[in-house]
């Protein structure tokens, strides 16, 4: 037996596979001995092996051993039909064949790359009944699955009733928690991690930097930064890419570069992504582009999500011209345009009202176009008040099924612009017959410490009288300067001054004003919003920070907009 499995060890070719079955065979050891499972297992897995040999030597057993059925599985996992795995473990119990703690592990991981959960809950049933709850490795492996397939209340009552907990768990559920919106949790959840005595690694960080980008938490960030440090974890390329994207998406695209210039020859084709698509945010297109071109000189090829990063530089700073050069020109460098890259180059040229040209790339593209280029299209018709083309655009995303309540507000918007109100209410209708809801609007600031969040018209602050009350202030200097609320984004039939009073409570202006009440003169104001800026809004903030002398920097869904001095880094293009 020892004998055998040494020669399995000893296969480094697919030859060597067939001619080791062929002597398993004629030796009368097939049928019986357990190495054969070691063969079929290196079959599956090995870079030399064949999934589909393994299985047509599966077939031949005449009673399989749970190994055997362990290594099939196993091999599907990084097939490309790794839901297969299911089908497989379903005919084991199905045939009464026993099924092991590594059965349950390897089609866990199936589950997780396909982010199936309703399977991994019956998993979950079957590691219970069959008493496997107790291994600590599959734990973590379920645990896993959960946070990667969104079902973040199971990881967590999961996490809970963990006995015993390794690094591996912690890193699951940290992961899963800034995947998943929970970024706050994930946070917290490090902190905890660091009293209970457990030192972070290289993918705890990953996964707590990752919440502190969707955050915008630039002092834990620094925190972080200065642990990675200590720890000399900021050897692992993968680490400094982390770094570079939260210290971007925090606002500070400086630092980002600055630890960008350090990694010198250490650079990945990730870390000059993460660099590009920083300045992208932005909306400093001029570096993005010279960034993009220095590549060529470090020997560096270009990706697609590259040119997607620079073309959406070119986008935010209306370097149109400089776009269309670059969309033209991916094919030449080996790199196939696809869906998301025509989807920029659309927004693009909407931004830059050249909507025909839009429209056309939209009808010449050789796959069929996504939600995503209409809804683009869309926004540009409502900058531009087109009604026909925003006509088009609507029609096009309601054969398409979508139901997103932006579609219905954008055409809307236009029709609104020119007056149209029988057609606003016809919209209105419209959203009420298909029980479309609107995604509502936050923002949110932290003041020492606290992350206080803002929905429009809010008044569950603690402070709302005295946010209210500098609203009003604001409102008051504002319109010596020669403001004029832009009440067209208002869709509702009424008057002007009630327009004006639900512009005035937008969540965007609770949170800056909340910011001007809680903090001392000249000190920089940073709001984070999960929709984009509203335009009323964009014009006031750009006033109070002349008014109040305030850098504003708000984190929109798209981009960063810095207010300075009565101007936006936007340049009013966005």
């Amino acid at each position: 037996m020892a004998n055998l499995e040494s020669l399995v060890q000893r296969c480094t070719s697919f030859s060597h596979i067939k001619q080791l079955q062929a002597y398993f065979i004629t030796t009368g050891n097939f049928q019986s001995c357990r190495s054969r499972s070691k063969l079929l297992d290196l079959c599956a897995i090995a870079p030399f092996g064949s999934l589909s040999f393994t299985i047509s030597i599966f077939r031949q057993i005449r009673t399989p051993f749970t190994n055997d059925f362990n290594a099939i599985i196993r091999g599907l996992i990084q097939s490309p039909e790794p839901t297969t795995a299911f089908a497989w473990y379903r005919s084991m119990q199905r045939g009464s064949f026993r099924v092991d703690a590594l059965t349950c592990s390897f089609t866990l991981k199936a589950c997780a790359r396909v982010l199936a959960a309703t399977e991994a809950l019956q998993l979950h049933a079957n590691i219970v009944h069959f008493g496997f709850i107790a291994d600590a490795l599959l734990g973590t492996t379920l645990l896993d699955v959960y946070a990667k397939v969104g079902d973040l209340g199971h990881a967590r009552k999961l996490f809970d009733e963990m006995p015993q907990r390794d690094i591996a768990s912690w890193n699951s559920l940290i992961f899963g928690l800034a995947q998943g919106n929970q970024a706050s949790e994930a946070l917290d959840l490090f902190k905890r991690m660091e009293v209970e005595g457990l030192k972070p690694n290289e993918v705890t960080v990953l996964g707590v930097l990752s919440a502190c980008s969707h955050m915008g938490d630039f002092k834990e960030g620094e925190k972080i930064h200065w642990f990675i440090r200590n720890e000399k974890l900021d050897l692992n390329v993968q680490v400094c890419n982390a770094l570079i994207d939260m210290y971007a998406n925090c606002g500070f695209v400086d630092k980002a570069y600055g630890l960008f210039d350090d990694m010198g020859s250490r650079k990945c084709l990730v870390t000059w992504n993460t660099m590009i698509m920083a300045f992208a945010m932005d909306g400093d297109g001029c570096k993005a582009l010279q960034l993009f071109e220095k590549m060529d000189g470090a020997g560096v090829l270009p990706d697609a999500v590259t040119y997607l990063a620079v073309l959406c530089a070119c986008n935010h700073a209306g370097l149109v011209e400089d776009g269309m050069r670059l969309f033209n020109t991916m094919r030449k460098h080996g790199v196939k345009p696809n869906v998301k890259h025509y989807g920029t180059v659309v927004d693009l040229l909407g931004r830059a009202g050249r909507l025909k040209e839009a429209y056309d790339i939209i009808n010449s593209m050789p796959m069929v176009p996504d939600v995503v280029l209409w809804q683009s299209l869309l926004g540009a018709c409502r900058i531009y008040k087109d009604v026909e083309m925003a006509e088009i655009a609507s029609r096009n995303l309601v054969e398409m099924g979508s139901n997103n309540c932006g579609d219905f507000v954008l055409l809307s918007n236009v029709y609104a612009a020119h007056e149209r109100w029988n057609d606003v209410g016809r919209v209105r209708d419209s959203m009420k017959n298909r029980d479309v809801k609107k995604v509502p609007g936050f923002s949110y600031i932290e003041v020492d410490g606290l992350r206080h969040k803002f929905f429009t018209g809010d008044k569950s602050n603690a402070k709302w009288k005295e946010i209210y009350s500098k609203l009003d202030e604001i409102r008051f200097k504002i319109k010596e300067l020669g403001y004029v609320a832009e009440t067209s984004f208002v869709l509702h039939d009424i008057g002007e001054e009630e327009k004006e009073n639900q512009l005035c409570y937008h969540s965007e202006k609770l949170a800056v004003a909340f910011g001007l009440i809680s903090t001392s003169e000249r000190t920089p104001i940073q709001v984070i919003k999960n929709l984009r800026i509203c335009g009323d809004c964009h014009v006031v903030i750009k006033l109070i920070s002349k008014i109040y002398e305030r850098q504003i920097i708000v984190r929109d869904r798209v981009r960063f907009h810095k207010f300075k001095d009565g101007f936006c880094s936007c340049r009013d293009y966005w």
